[in-house]
């Protein structure tokens, strides 16, 4: 297991040093031993230790700062438990957790469904034959919501693209050819726009925005979720909306 889940004097040093991290240079004992649960003499011996393996340094009285040694050791160890936290939500309770799906046709509860992805959403038809089961945890006719467990296998799923077309900002002027935003958002499941001037452009195209809030976050799991998308953006909201993209792993495009 990782060291400071299991190891009740490491995971103080991790806290500990998380607080003077965040507390330096000036370093208040008293709030680090409220703050982590331990008494003020305790802070103290930890902090002398830390200084001792360099992990600290001290600049003066109450002044400390975090070496680079001691920001390589958070790092690590907060990367340790990041893996087992995903360990546990991905391949533990990944097992037992329930979601919700469509229901392709009446079940009962218990019963074994294949799970699919269409729209976006998540449908289970009867029986097994699919790449990836799950089991009813609910009775449902066709149609309505059933509550499904137990997953296994992998649903086929191609993901879909995003689409970045750019607009100009007011101060230079609007957009000269609405069709050309019309036909960039032909076929798309969704529609987002970032800026006021991006609404006010697919509505002079005759398209109304999925929405204008968080625009590329909602282009990313779109994408996510297996539809293409396209995001109408000022020049100045673009790159915001494709470090979204990015940061979602997102196949993307963008056009002026």
């Amino acid at each position: 297991m990782v060291d400071v889940l299991e190891n009740k004097r490491a995971a103080t040093r991790f806290r500990i040093l998380v607080e003077i991290a965040e507390r330096q240079p000036a370093v208040s004992q008293g709030e680090i031993a409220e703050a982590v649960g331990v008494t003020s003499q305790a802070v103290s011996e930890y902090i002398r230790e830390l200084v001792d393996e360099d992990l600290v340094e001290k600049e003066g009285r109450s002044r400390y700062r975090v070496t680079k040694e001691g920001v390589d050791w958070v790092f690590q160890s907060a990367s340790d438990v990041r893996r087992f936290v995903d360990h546990v939500t991905d391949d533990v309770l990944g097992n037992v957790q329930e979601d919700a799906a469509i229901a392709e046709a009446d079940v009962e509860e218990g019963e074994t469904v294949s799970l699919s992805v269409s729209e976006g959403l998540l449908h289970a038809t009867p029986g097994d034959s699919g790449g990836a089961t799950g089991v009813t945890t609910t009775s449902a006719e066709a149609g309505s919501v059933v509550g499904v467990t137990g997953f296994e296998g992998v649903i086929a799923l191609d993901p879909g693209h995003v689409s970045v077309v750019q607009v100009p900002p007011v101060r230079s002027g609007s957009v000269e050819e609405p069709a050309d935003i019309a036909a960039a958002c032909e076929g798309a499941s969704i529609v987002t726009a970032a800026g006021v001037e991006a609404v006010v452009a697919l509505r002079d195209a005759g398209i109304e925005p999925t929405t204008y809030f968080a625009a590329g976050e909602v282009a990313a799991d779109a994408a996510a979720r297996g539809l293409d998308a396209v995001v109408v953006a000022t020049q100045d909201t673009a790159g915001r909306v494709t470090d979204a993209l990015r940061d979602a792993s997102v196949d993307y495009d963008v056009t002026q």
